[in-house]
């Protein structure tokens, strides 16, 4: 426990003396203030954490903050989260004033206000249980990790639908004894934990401070969205025969780690003004998952990139990692603009998402006789062959109503006497995709095309429509207008939805998945990996509609839901087999197995493209799309830990004495200029090649058989790699070898932007791939 000084507070003491002689009077829990994160780092418990312990943490906190504003009782009333079990820090009402101040204190490592994050879902909206089989690990995997048994995997999410069958507890023995997490259902007797979703917490207290006063109604972790039980199930679900979408996609759903023990931390509420979930929470719910006893936290959820130190998923995942924990993390929905990525860290596991070989097909056929192929979820369909009226939904424009309007099929928006009857052809974009339909069938409409734009290209997503509809490609949405343009009484008709297997090409990744580079530490590639999270089926409540709208009465078991907050559980299942498989493995090796052993191909085969139709680059799938059946058996992994961090943010500008704080050790920054590319990551990432040449370091661990691996590289355009020694011979397993990589620019008029190589070892057995990412 930090805070020890008696002196300590004696600066706050002489800076609140000054404030008060200016006239400043400081502001907590009035309509005026706001609420703020105030971090210490670490704490320095001894042993087992007990009551007592942190009790002398919260009121060091009430004495600490005291000390500022005159009171140890003000400031217990101010404080609504202490956090003291690992992370050391609180969280209060205060004014910016008084943040400042407090910022200013030497033992303080950051104050930051308490910020909204975002569930990394596309629903329904746009932002701008059969897997690829590249994907799904074999029976064999599944059987040596023992389906991810008795791995722990939490998700910091909008709860659990304790009653899914994806839950149940059949076949699962006792509770394992490590754990330390509870089932807070006190105030809501009819959700219940088992053998299987072994523990429940919710933290509210940090969106009460946004948002004002919450009923009873609040207080339970049972999921009233749908988000919290589908990433969660999709993590560690059990094994649930017969699962389907309005019957489509039937099959057997399971989770990555169909054994392990799960447990559900919701800080994700009813989204005011979009927002939903809140630092403050965040950051109590890592508190506690990580003192409950967690293998891997899964994390679906991200805000905009910030400084380490003001980003809660960052600092939480830290603390995590220092007990050894996995941190598998969104990349956010917001591309596929560049620099949009979110959840940056190096201790954390970044995913992405792509689609998978599976569609649920669609087609509209026009009275011409052209097929175009769609997607939909709908569940409800057109008689057989019956043809109707096509038109652009701008024709069916309501008085007084845009045609902008019209063509996103806004509510409200259309005339019923021109849309009766007719299919019509709505734009994506701005306003829900269901509600696009809600808005055709109040018109009286009988079908809806959903078409893409440009931005969009070729990515469909198969949505749960109320009414027949199916979305088309921009490609052919063009060829649509074309059509209905050009036609004098041009008629369509659409399709049952159908599920199709195997479908080419696949994986693609998707136009609303959030892309490198990294705005906060550039040096590094994000997203690390990406995983399936179109149109994937998993678990869902039964407290909401399949669409999350409340027009539409429907209920299901199972949904499709996409979104990196879909991928992102794909990787933490992973993540629990290989937990499983090799207790003693580190995080950092653990995602080393994950990234060097993905693939960077389709099914065609051919490189993996982006929604249109253009060669993707690792700013998209950093390493590659996931397959769990090699990541079992690496053969060398890139391993890290805590020490190396701290020196990586010493390397990015981070002072000495805060990084102290913020680990609870005695630190001394190097000022090397190229320590920030010997970070030893398993990719590679120079962001300015500003010299002719730059060389960096990376130390591999054999974890397979005795061997000896050769290097092979694929360049990069306008830069040519030399790696020396070309050989590794390794005569144990835990044997590490070091290797260093020089990068140099080629002599003439290079072009200028990122360019793309790769690094492989391969022993023949085992081929261990890192991307290589310069700018030039």
């Amino acid at each position: 426990m930090k805070l020890t000084n008696p002196l300590s507070f004696l600066p706050s003491l002489i800076l609140l003396l000054l404030l008060l002689h200016l006239g400043y009077k400081p502001i907590l829990a009035s309509k005026n203030s706001s609420s703020y994160v105030v971090y210490f780092g670490g704490h320095s418990h001894v042993g087992e954490i007990t009551e007592d312990a942190m009790d002398r943490v919260r009121e060091t906190h009430y004495d600490f903050l005291g000390s500022f504003i005159g009171s140890p009782e003000i400031a217990t009333d101010a404080i609504f989260y202490s956090y003291t079990k690992h992370i050391n820090g609180f969280a209060a009402h205060l004014d910016h004033g008084l943040a400042s101040a407090i910022s200013k204190h030497p033992e303080v490592v950051s104050v930051f206000p308490n910020k909204a994050l975002k569930l990394h879902t596309t629903r329904s909206w746009d932002f701008l249980g059969l897997e690829h089989n590249s994907f799904v690990p074999s029976s064999s995997i599944w059987r040596k990790a023992r389906f991810g048994e008795d791995s722990i995997i939490a998700n910091l999410d909008t709860g659990v639908w304790p009653e899914s069958k994806s839950f149940r507890d059949e076949g699962l023995g006792p509770i394992p004894s490590r754990w330390k997490g509870i089932c807070q259902n006190q105030k809501d007797a009819t959700f219940h934990c088992n053998r299987k979703l072994i523990g429940a917490r919710y933290f509210h207290k940090g969106y009460a401070a946004a948002v004002g006063p919450l009923n009873s109604s609040f207080d339970s972790p049972r999921d009233i969205d749908g988000h919290g039980s589908h990433t969660l199930s999709t993590a560690g679900g059990a094994f649930v025969p017969g699962a389907s979408v309005f019957g489509q996609g039937n099959g057997t759903a399971k989770g990555g780690s169909p054994r392990a023990r799960v447990a559900a931390y919701k800080v994700c509420w009813p989204p005011v003004k979009g927002n939903e979930c809140y630092d403050a929470d965040v950051l109590a719910a890592f508190d506690a998952a990580i003192h409950d006893g967690a293998d891997v936290i899964s994390v679906s959820l991200g805000g905009e990139s910030a400084s380490f130190f003001n980003d809660s998923v960052a600092i939480g995942s830290f603390h995590a990692a220092k007990k050894r924990i996995v941190v598998v993390c969104s990349a956010g929905n917001s591309g596929p603009a560049d620099g949009t990525v979110t959840n940056v860290a190096p201790w954390q596991i970044t995913v992405g998402a792509s689609t998978m070989d599976r569609e649920f097909a669609s087609n509209l056929v026009l009275g011409n006789g052209k097929h175009y192929k769609g997607q939909s979820l709908s569940s409800t369909s057109l008689p057989h062959a019956k043809f109707y009226p096509i038109m652009a939904a701008s024709g069916a424009k309501a008085k007084n109503v845009t045609a902008s309007d019209a063509q996103l099929c806004k509510l409200g928006s259309l005339d019923p006497k021109k849309a009766k009857g007719k299919i019509l052809v709505c734009l994506r974009g701005q306003n829900g995709r269901v509600e696009k339909g809600r808005a055709v069938a109040l018109a009286g409409g009988v079908g809806m095309v959903l078409e893409n734009t440009n931005v969009t290209g070729n990515d469909l997503t198969a949505d749960p429509h109320v009414l027949p509809a199916t979305q088309l490609s921009f490609k052919d949405s063009l060829a649509l207008s074309r059509y209905i343009s050009e036609t004098k009484k041009p008629i369509a008709h659409i399709t049952p939805s159908r599920t199709v297997l195997g479908t080419k090409p696949a994986p693609v990744m998707a136009a609303f998945s959030s892309k490198g580079p990294s705005s906060v530490a550039p040096e590094i590639l994000k997203p690390d990996i990406t995983a399936p999270g179109v149109s994937v089926i998993a678990a869902y409540t039964g407290a909401v509609s399949p669409t999350n709208e409340q027009f539409d009465p429907r209920r299901l078991l199972f949904n499709a839901v996409s979104g990196t907050s879909m991928s992102c559980p794909h990787v933490s299942g992973i993540a629990g087999l290989l937990k499983t498989r090799y207790p003693s493995w580190s995080p950092a090796a653990i995602r080393s197995a994950i990234m060097t052993t993905a693939t960077t191909m389709d099914d065609i085969p051919g490189p993996i493209q982006n929604s249109t139709n253009m060669k993707a680059t690792p700013f998209s799938f950093g390493a590659g799309h996931v397959r769990p059946n090699l990541a079992v058996n690496p053969g060398l992994v890139y391993d890290s830990g805590i020490k190396d961090y701290l020196n990586f943010l010493c390397s990015l500008g981070y002072n000495a004495s805060q990084i102290s704080v913020f680990s609870g050790k005695n630190l001394t920054c190097s000022t090397r200029k190229t320590s920030l590319y010997n970070l030893n990551y398993p990719s590679i990432t120079v962001p300015n090649l500003s010299s002719s040449k730059v060389t960096v370091s990376r130390t591999v661990k054999n974890v397979g058989r005795p061997s000896t691996y050769t290097v092979r590289v694929n360049n990069p355009e306008g830069v040519y790699v030399v790696v020396k020694p070309t050989s590794l011979n390794f005569t144990k397993a835990g044997e590490q070898k070091m290797f260093k990589v020089t990068i140099v620019k080629r002599k003439g008029k290079v072009a200028k932007g990122y360019v793309f190589g790769d690094l492989v070892w391969s022993d023949k057995k085992h081929r261990v791939r890192s991307p290589i990412v310069v700018k030039l």
